[in-house]
Order: structure tokens, then sequence, then C-alpha cells
């Protein structure tokens, strides 16, 4: 998480800009000319959307920590938009972003080895061994326990890499079990209780450990005891924006210090040219710098 917070603070900015690409999302001059060189299939599909993925990246490169590409969104154009992903992944980090992959793995134990060695390890391949992606992060799903999360933790610790588990959701039937009383207090709450032991032993330099949270901007006084109960975890918060959470909700998921969480925003950084004209990147690059300044003032 060291890493993270570094490039939080040498921007000045604790967001980070979700790929979550579709056609729908892109210019249609952009798709045709993929589509020109390879078919109306995945191939040119993939093509155009890693051409979409690369002019924001190099529009948001300096002024934006992370990007969090959503595994679901390149899966839905098969190999190709797997391959997409991999390439995308690639290509922000050779410009200096922090990469979080949004892909909410976790099973039993064994399959959860699986999972964290192809995106927060290495595969072995014969006699040597090599990395299937290399996000720097990734968001897990805890529902399965410990077991399925230990594989993930671990690998944070030997790698370098940090973890994001769901704790409260952004979306609207999140309440529907992690709002439910368990012992007298919500099951979010417990989950908390679950983060904080699987990350004790990871503090880094800035106080924060490697096995951070995902807490929904959409929920702002959860947010705020969570704040309280998880001191030194960082949370990725999401729902800002397009989902309806405002500055002054995500600032109670910051510590004092000004840190302690990094706030997504995807489709009003994306499809921004859509909406106030330029392009792509032009258009990204400023709602990218408008919410920066929105979510500083409140926190400040």
């Amino acid at each position: 998480m060291d890493r993270l917070i570094e490039k939080i603070i040498k921007t000045g900015n604790p967001t980070v800009a979700g790929l979550d690409p579709k056609l729908d999302y892109l210019p249609e001059s952009m798709i045709k000319a993929s589509f020109d060189k390879y078919g109306e299939t995945f191939e040119g599909a993939a093509d155009a959307i890693f051409n979409f993925n690369k002019e924001l990246i190099d529009a948001l490169c300096d002024i934006v920590p992370a990007v969090k590409p959503q595994s679901a969104y390149y899966e839905m154009y098969g190999i190709e938009g797997i391959k997409c992903l991999e390439k995308t992944i690639e290509y922000a980090k050779s410009k200096g972003m922090y990469v979080i992959l949004d892909a909410k793995r976790g099973d039993i134990g064994a399959t959860s080895e699986a999972y964290a060695k192809a995106y927060l390890g290495k595969t072995e391949l014969g006699g040597k061994s090599a990395a299937a992606f290399d996000p720097d992060g990734m968001t897990v799903n805890p529902y399965l326990g410990t077991d399925g999360v230990k594989p993930f933790a671990d690998l944070c610790a030997a790698n370098r890499k940090s973890i994001f588990v769901l704790v409260k959701t952004s979306n609207k039937s999140s309440g529907e079990l992690q709002d439910l009383l368990s012992g007298g207090k919500p099951i979010y709450e417990h989950m908390a209780d679950l983060v904080k032991q699987w990350g004790i032993d990871s503090l880094g330099t800035r106080g924060y450990s490697h096995v951070g949270a995902v807490v929904g901007a959409t929920y702002p006084e959860q947010a705020a005891k969570l704040r309280q109960l998880m001191p030194h975890t960082y949370f990725l918060v999401p729902g800002y924006g397009a989902q309806g959470g405002k500055a002054e909700d995500v600032a109670k998921s910051f510590n004092g210090d000004g840190l302690g969480a990094i706030v997504n925003a995807s489709r009003s950084i994306m499809c921004a040219y859509k909406k106030n004209g330029g392009g792509v990147g032009e258009a990204a690059r400023a709602e990218a710098e408008r919410m920066r300044d929105d979510i500083t003032a409140a926190i400040k």
C-alpha cells in the first residue's frame, strides 16, 4: 500500500479512474477504424477498447495515481478481451500508474490459491515461473472466510501487492446481507474486524496495511463508523458521481492525515467527452481534475 500512497501524495490526488469500457462508451470513429481492420469480431472490439484505454491513460497518467480496470468488461469480449485487459494493465504500469484489478475473486482455499497466483503471484511453468497478470492490487470477495482470503494476503506480503476486501459495498441491495445484525452489530462490522486481523502484521511505513477495504460512498454514515473501526486500513471507495456519492460523503472515509482512502469514478471520466465535448483524453483529464479538486476541498 505504501507504493499507492506515494503516488497519491506525488499527484496530490486521492482518486482512481475506473476503466470499465464497452463499445457503447467509445467514439464511433474509433470503433469503425478497428472494425474496418478486423471486422465486427471480438478482435475488432478488443482493439478499439485498447485504443480507447490508451487515450485515457495517456491523458491521466501524470495527474491520477491509479486506474481500476473491471475484469467483467473485458471478459465479455472473450479471449481477445482478456488479452486487452493484460495489455491495459501493462500499458498503465509503463506510464507509472498503480493498477487495481477489480476482479472480486474469492473461493475455497485451493481455488483461491490459484486465483491469487494468477493475479498477485506467479504460475509455475516447468522449471520457471511467470506472472499471468501483474496488477499492483485487486479486489477480493471474502464471503468464504479466512481460508478464501489468506492466499491473497500471503502473496501481497511476498510480492509487494495489495488487496481490497469487500466490506460495505455501494450497491442498493448491499444491506440485504451486509446490514444484518449478528451478535448485536451488522455483518459489515464483523467483516471489518476480520480485515484488521488479516492485515495486522503488514503495516507499511505510512501506517497502513496491505489488506484494504471496499467501502461505498453511498453509505457515508457506515463509512464514518468503519473509518473509526479500521484506522490502519486503506479504503477503496466506489459510488462517487454516477451512483450518487458526493465529495462530502467520501470525505468520511479519510483519516485526519488526509490519507486512508482512494475514490473511484468510471463512467464520469470515461464518457466525459459525450457530456462536455472535446476529445476522449481532453475531456477525461478535465473531469479528473474537477473530481480531484472537489474531493480534496471536502477533505480539507
